[in-house]
């Protein structure tokens, strides 16, 4: 397949136009603080990083035109090896490790042996985070 026709790639998935295109791509950041009470005044706040980003691709298979019926069984097999897969947009943007943390699906439109005409999908990532560096890395040199 041409890198041309990729939106997304997620490990081994392709999203484009050809097999599991999305019509919907969300992303949300979230920012951690913890509360630190102090006697006689409100409590102050110390900021202890980042925290998991979430995006949630959302998008609709026909799998008698492109890509089979077994697009969505794939990526919850991928999800249950517990894996984290490299993620790269098709800007060539690349958004470092991700994983799988939900599938679901909706089938419609059967035909008579029960095959669905119509799959949509969501799929929720969590980004994995570095494994090295950080922390870690901070105590690790202080020992």
């Amino acid at each position: 397949m041409s890198i041309g026709l990729v939106m997304m790639a997620l490990g081994g998935f392709r999203f484009g136009m050809t097999n599991g295109a999305y019509q919907q791509f969300s992303r949300s950041a979230g920012y951690r603080w913890n509360k630190v009470d102090r006697l006689g005044r409100e409590p102050a706040l110390q900021y202890l990083g980042p925290d998991t980003q979430e995006v949630t691709i959302e998008g609709v298979i026909y799998p008698h035109f492109k890509g089979g019926l077994r697009q969505v069984d794939l990526m919850r097999l991928k999800a249950d090896t517990g894996m984290p897969m490299m993620m790269v947009d098709g800007l060539g943007w690349v958004w470092k490790k991700w994983v799988i943390v939900r599938v679901e699906e909706r089938k419609s439109y059967f035909l008579r042996d029960g095959a669905p005409r119509k799959i949509e999908f969501s799929l929720t990532l969590n980004s994995y985070g570095p494994d090295a560096g950080g922390l870690a890395s901070i105590v690790g040199g202080l020992l």
